[in-house]
């Protein structure tokens, strides 16, 4: 099916075009009007030289004026090749179809509303039919039933004319559209760009990243080393201020040959307000009873923090270099 986009917005038509797959554009004078494009034909000259293929207005009262204005289309610098020009249906319309046809050119023969009218429009030779199936259900009637009896007198009669899914309001239209078999559908942008969007695509690629983030990004990659090593003759007080700091719930205590003393916690302090009374800030690190925190090689990757934090059921982990003590890892930077 091919797929077009319907808008007139400089912008996102450059941004839909960019995807590469697009077949081409659909405009109309509506789109002009709302957009307060007053240089029509020379909108139209830009937006060609972007597309791939360009379907626009070719309107007259008549089949003679009809012809003219779409000679007046390819004299302005529109690619025959690569325009198709849309016409409303009507006996004029046909008729000016059918000659455009004998040119060489295309057609969308559109604003159509029943099998009827895009009967005549495959027998005068149109490219396109259009009907427009947001409009028709507006209204009430069995737009999708039309989409389909459309496409059944195509392929029983061998007509080379296309269906045209158009007045496209939601992503459910395009399903439609597929599933109905319609060769051709137009889209607002806002609708193409969620065509792709789907929360169970969303989580699924998500776990993608975080999974191959696990696996490539070393220990050594997201260790916390400023505000995390104190000497151990420093207080309870210090050790607080280093922790505000870093905004980790720990610090690490080492004595005067940078060995480790202990890791002192956020719950090692509210441990020390149950047990002790009066004023626990001035207490030195190496007066509390030395510890073996659990520690991980930077060279390990975050997999392996992961599950380390698992078995050992904490929350941080030292960081070593063999000996050298690095700092620290939180289990929030793995989540």
């Amino acid at each position: 099916m091919e797929l077009y986009l319907d808008s007139v917005k400089i912008d996102e038509i450059k941004e839909a075009n960019a995807l590469g797959y697009l077949t081409g554009l659909t405009t109309t004078p509506t789109f002009m009007f709302r957009e307060g494009i007053k240089d029509i034909d020379a909108t139209m000259v830009e937006i060609s030289h972007i597309v791939n293929i360009l379907q626009v207005e070719a309107l007259g009262s008549n089949a003679s004026e009809i012809i003219e204005e779409a000679h007046r289309l390819v004299n302005l610098g529109l690619d025959p090749k690569k325009t198709v020009f849309k016409i409303p249906i009507s006996l004029e319309g046909t008729k000016a179809c059918n000659k455009l046809f004998n040119e060489g050119l295309m057609v969308n023969l559109h604003l159509v509303y029943t099998l009827q009218q895009a009967y005549m429009a495959f027998a005068a030779g149109a490219t396109y039919v259009c009907p427009l199936v947001g409009r028709l259900q507006d209204q009430g009637h069995d737009a999708l039933g039309l989409i389909m009896d459309c496409v059944e007198v195509v392929e029983k009669y061998n007509y080379h004319t296309k269906i045209m899914f158009s007045s496209v309001r939601h992503i459910e239209h395009v399903k439609n559209a597929l599933t109905i078999g319609a060769h051709a559908c137009t889209v607002p942008w806002p609708v193409m760009k969620s065509l792709t969007d789907n929360q169970l695509t969303r989580i699924g690629t998500e776990e993608f990243f975080r999974h191959t983030n696990l696996l490539n990004t070393k220990v050594g990659d997201i260790t916390r080393k400023n505000n995390i090593i104190l000497n151990a003759s420093a207080t309870i007080k210090d050790a607080l201020l280093e922790m505000t700091k870093s905004k980790v719930g720990a610090i690490i205590a080492v004595n005067s040959q940078n060995k480790l003393h202990r890791i002192f916690t956020d719950g090692d302090l509210r441990r020390i307000l149950e047990s002790k009374h009066g004023n626990i800030m001035d207490i030195k690190l190496s007066e509390l009873e030395s510890n073996t925190p659990k520690s991980i090689s930077a060279s390990d990757s975050l997999l392996d923090a992961q599950a380390k934090f698992k078995e050992a059921k904490v929350d941080t982990l030292v960081v070593k270099d063999g000996d050298v003590i690095l700092g620290l890892v939180d289990i929030q930077d793995i989540i």
